[in-house]
């Protein structure tokens, strides 16, 4: 019911749009590829070469290895060397495709911190935060609804390994210019302000970021989080790595190992039933590390992603140019991404913190009245091509068929928000009502639960 009042009070229409046997779906996977259209010739591949180099130095390395040379490699990696976001990139996000996106997810944050009983200071974190555009509606939607926040200290904290990017997000955010922290020893490399006067700080990771009362965001960021792939063989479970082809010494394939390896003995589940599994350990140890955070400090995290809750497969992908790019051709030049396995994070989590989910982003954005909103900008708009614009924004975000179904929604509360009310024992030398007093029944957590309109 709060919610669905503050939809209809927000008026403002801002539209932002060793060598081993080959795995074989590899073959299938490059068979894939083998139509595209050529690509025009390119200089030599520098990870490409570093990779070629030291696999036949050390042997095959690990998917995770891959990824994490291919994509925050310092110096050529994906996302240190490259702005991938919107039309000109390779993909665009949620936040790019409509403004209602990034206000919704604002009012969860207003709504969680409401139930947390107004705590001050407020942190809002944001995990990999592309070009800012989510950060910036819900910092709008703040603005607008500065009196539900009363006089809370509200900072924003954001977790960035680009200084690129962060680049980027700083012209976005900040009224005036950033400053870059003068000693590389500082957690925060990068300071602003927004435009309604609120601190902006920019951090490696998350153990740079100050203890507090914290929202947490994390859209699209576990998922291109380094994984390790396994395969089960008449063997036991074998990792697939990465490899040099002996046929073309300048590609890269899919190998199984033929012995068990560290990562397969350590990571897998001894009741896991799939033939194939991907498993993301960084994922798991950040949540764990959110976990405690809001156990101690209290507060909410919010996990929106390609996913599924331990059912899928094989999902590594690569994307180009909006299109979809063989993993293993020249490395570092596109997105590597992998669907996100919520039942690993909720063991991750384990008992720390109370989680909820996964629903589908269709459904969570439905719960968090999505429809209202969508109604309440297009009384307000009379332009036709910015009314086309929220319609097709809304379309793309719900339909099943796109982004409704793709999408997870998951969170992580403090346990003090789920607990039912508890009897007010009474002072020593009173009297004992016969019907104990009792505290108020804990809000529904928004988004995971359907809101009335009445």
């Amino acid at each position: 019911m709060r919610t669905i009042r503050v939809l209809q009070s927000l008026n403002r229409v801002t539209v932002c749009t060793q060598p081993s046997p080959v795995w074989s779906w590899s073959v299938a996977q490059a068979r894939c590829f083998s139509n595209s259209s050529p690509e025009r010739p390119k200089p030599a591949n520098s990870v490409l070469r570093h990779l070629t180099s030291k696999i036949k130095s050390t042997g095959p390395i690990s998917v995770a290895e891959y990824m994490r040379e291919a994509l925050t490699n310092p110096v050529t990696g994906y996302y240190v060397q490259n702005d991938m976001l919107g039309p000109d990139g390779d993909f665009i996000t949620s936040p790019e495709i409509s403004q209602i996106f990034g206000e919704l997810l604002g009012i969860w944050c207003l709504s969680e911190w409401m139930a947390a009983g107004k705590p001050s200071p407020f942190q809002l974190v944001e995990f990999g935060p592309g070009r800012g555009s989510l950060i910036s509606d819900v910092l709008r939607v703040f603005s607008q609804l500065r009196g539900a926040l009363g006089g809370a200290t509200v900072s924003v904290h954001l977790v960035e390994v680009s200084p690129k990017l962060s680049q980027v997000q700083a012209e976005c955010l900040s009224v005036d210019q950033s400053q870059l922290s003068a000693s590389e020893d500082e957690p925060v490399y990068r300071q602003g302000t927004s435009a309604a006067g609120l601190p902006i700080s920019w951090y490696p990771s998350l153990d740079d970021v100050p203890r507090g009362f914290s929202v947490y965001l994390a859209h699209e960021f576990f998922d291109a989080l380094p994984i390790h792939k396994f395969q089960r063989t008449a063997k036991g479970w074998r990792e697939v790595m990465v490899d040099v082809d002996p046929e073309a010494p300048d590609k890269l394939r899919f190998v199984i190992v033929p012995a068990p390896t560290l990562a397969s003995t350590q990571l897998l589940q001894s009741d896991e039933k799939r033939q194939h599994v991907e498993i993301c350990p960084e994922g798991g140890v950040i949540v764990q590390r959110l976990a405690n955070r809001i156990a101690g400090d209290g507060g909410a995290a919010l996990i929106a992603d390609y996913g599924h809750d331990g059912t899928k497969t094989d999902t590594f992908r690569g994307f180009k140019g909006h299109k979809l790019h063989d993993v293993l051709a020249s490395p570092g030049s596109a997105d590597l991404t992998a669907d996100v396995d919520f039942s690993y994070l909720r063991k991750m989590a384990g008992a720390t913190v109370a989680c909820m989910g996964p629903v589908t982003q269709r459904n969570f954005l439905k719960n968090m009245g999505i429809d209202t909103r969508l109604q309440v900008l297009l009384k307000n708009c009379t332009d036709p091509s910015t009314r086309a614009q929220l319609i097709h924004g809304y379309d793309m975000l719900t339909d099943p068929i796109k982004m409704g179904e793709r999408f997870q929604f998951f969170t992580m509360l403090n346990h003090s928000r789920l607990t039912g009310p508890e009897s007010v024992q009474p002072e020593l030398g009173t009297k004992v009502s016969l019907v104990p007093r009792k505290a108020p029944a804990p809000l529904p957590v928004a988004g995971f639960s359907e809101l009335g309109l009445s």
